[in-house]
């Protein structure tokens, strides 16, 4: 796969919005072949309005899924990727708010019961990073605001699922290569996706007697909303380049590794993270 060029851009909110980048994320993989992988599963999907959720939430449809999207405020980045879903024939609802509120978590379980009348996978995939150049520049409320929505809400989430998830179900978290490797200046969102690899293994463990699945993803740079958002438009213009693909990836080539962790082709496998990074090796 070719890279686009990318110009130099900036967006001055978080969470970002997919329709603001030059060029758009890549999320409809045009050579998936169909295969009824995930016919008759309903799946909950956290941070689905773009980027990698927007290509979990096209790929899953593609499958045979029924999608709810949580999001925050992204309205218009939400409406199209429900667009896109309910144009491969599956239904798909949107909920917005602040899923750091486990209360919020409860309602959106909720919600999907009544729409689509079980849930079989959950995603946890949404996420917020802050650069600083050092330590003694982090708040407490950047902090504790990056541990809430990037790890506390993964607990809230399973918390809110779990008393409906039967055996054969799915769980599946988006950890980071920062895990492994670090990373300068995201030391808080370093942090959270170390303890998202933990959480996942330690979930699995406990989850294997009713067999519920628990794994992870861990992407490498990724071309997505949270890109321009967090760095200065130099920065994005060249992200990526130091893997050794020397590319950043599109959200559609990270996507296949929730479909088969999502399905019975990962039957087998608990506990586990997949690395799709450009390369980096991590021994994880």
């Amino acid at each position: 796969m070719s890279e686009q060029p990318r110009p130099p851009q900036h967006q001055g909110r978080q969470p970002g919005r997919e329709s603001e980048m030059t060029p758009r994320p890549k999320s409809e993989n045009r050579v998936h072949h169909r295969a009824g992988k995930l016919k008759g599963k309903t799946a909950l999907l956290t941070g689905g309005d773009s980027g990698i959720g927007r290509a979990i939430a096209i790929a899953f449809a593609r499958e045979g899924a029924n999608l709810t999207l949580s999001y925050l405020e992204e309205h218009k980045d939400a409406e199209e990727t429900r667009r896109l879903v309910q144009q491969e024939g599956q239904r798909c609802i949107v909920i917005p708010g602040d899923i750091g509120n486990p209360e919020h978590c409860q309602h959106t379980v909720r919600t999907v019961l009544g729409e689509l009348g079980h849930l079989d996978i959950l995603v946890n995939n949404a996420a917020e990073q802050h650069t600083q150049d050092s330590l003694d520049k982090i708040t407490p409320a950047q902090l504790e605001r990056t541990f809430r929505t990037n790890i506390f809400s993964y607990f809230y989430m399973a918390q809110a699922a779990l008393p409906h998830l039967a055996g054969g179900s799915s769980i599946i978290n988006t950890t980071s290569v920062t895990a492994y490797k670090g990373s300068p200046q995201l030391l808080d969102y370093s942090a959270t996706k170390g303890a998202i690899v933990s959480f996942t293994r330690s979930l699995a463990l406990s989850l294997s007697e009713k067999n519920i699945r628990v794994n992870a993803v861990a992407p490498g740079p990724v071309w997505t909303p949270l890109i321009p958002s967090t760095y200065p438009a130099d920065k994005v213009s060249t992200f990526g380049s130091n893997v050794p693909l020397k590319r950043a990836g599109q959200p559609e080539e990270i996507a296949p590794c929730y479909v088969f962790l999502a399905s019975e082709d990962a039957s087998y496998m608990t506990g586990q993270v997949l690395h799709p990074n450009g390369g980096t090796v991590v021994n994880g």
